[in-house]
């Protein structure tokens, strides 16, 4: 990857890799709802997996509210985006109990960049608390 991120060392027990590994499908199966990457992803899976104090630095380096990107899900719902998107090299991280983050680089028709998305625990499972992109070089 250019620009290597520093990742973690690998976890020193298979428990504990396993865990890790447990985590980042989970969180990347609902980073999917959240970037409308796949057909459930609709405005009420969106409200599952999102905090209501969620906001997120775009690629463009411009804050946005949850209610801006609950706007740009819903106007993307009639064309899904999964065809032109390829998610690789994720990565998940424990940050405690109840919070992770979850790393990856999307790559969509015309751009590379790298996101990051932090996550915490509640009773409803995984919510997205703040989510940022950079466009990197391909």
């Amino acid at each position: 990857m250019h620009g290597a991120v520093p990742v973690p060392a690998p976890a020193s027990s298979a428990a504990a890799a396993a865990d890790v590994e447990a985590l980042r499908e989970e969180l990347s199966r609902r980073e999917d709802l959240y970037h409308a990457a796949c057909p459930a992803a609709t405005p009420e899976a969106f409200e599952q997996v999102v905090a209501p104090e969620f906001w997120e630095i775009g690629a463009s380096g411009r804050p946005y509210t949850r209610a801006f990107c609950l706007q740009v899900l819903s106007q993307r719902g009639a064309r899904p985006a999964a065809d032109g998107w390829r998610v690789r090299e994720a990565r998940a991280q424990r940050l405690g109990a109840d919070h992770a983050l979850l790393v990856y680089t999307l790559e969509q028709p015309g751009r590379t960049t790298l996101r990051s998305t932090l996550w915490r625990r509640s009773e409803r499972g995984w919510l997205a608390v703040f989510h940022q992109g950079t466009v990197i070089q391909p």
